[in-house]
């Protein structure tokens, strides 16, 4: 019963806006970093984006650093990550997944995953 659900994809035209979400059931988001990862097809599934349990810590990869933004709401028990002035790459399978100290695009210490939500940019 303790899961992350993902939600908020679809496919999105070239430059376009999403904002997925990470929602937590069954525990309390609070104490938990937040890491976003996504898997392309035929890609190996990389880092996006994380989060430090208070918000007060974020990282991004090189190649969304300033289209993407990362942010939480404790108090919904909810991360989310914005996606703007998306790109035909950018499309994946998007994971999001939570540990107990802030690592940012790697697998070890990550606690739990949800099952993913797909993002298709295609015009």
């Amino acid at each position: 019963q303790l899961q992350l659900v993902e939600s908020g994809g679809g496919l999105v035209q070239p430059g376009g806006s999403l904002r997925l979400s990470c929602a937590a059931s069954g525990f309390t988001l609070d104490y938990y970093a937040i890491n976003w990862f996504r898997q392309a097809p035929g890609k190996e599934r990389e880092g996006v984006s994380c989060i430090s349990s208070s918000g007060g810590n974020t990282n991004y990869a090189r190649s969304v650093k300033g289209r993407f933004t990362i942010s939480r709401d404790n108090a919904k028990n909810t991360v989310y990550l914005q996606m703007n002035s998306l790109k035909p790459e950018d499309t994946a399978v998007y994971y999001c997944a939570a540990s107990r100290y802030l690592v940012c695009g790697a697998y070890i210490g990550m606690e739990y995953w949800g099952k993913g939500t797909l993002v298709t940019v295609s015009s």
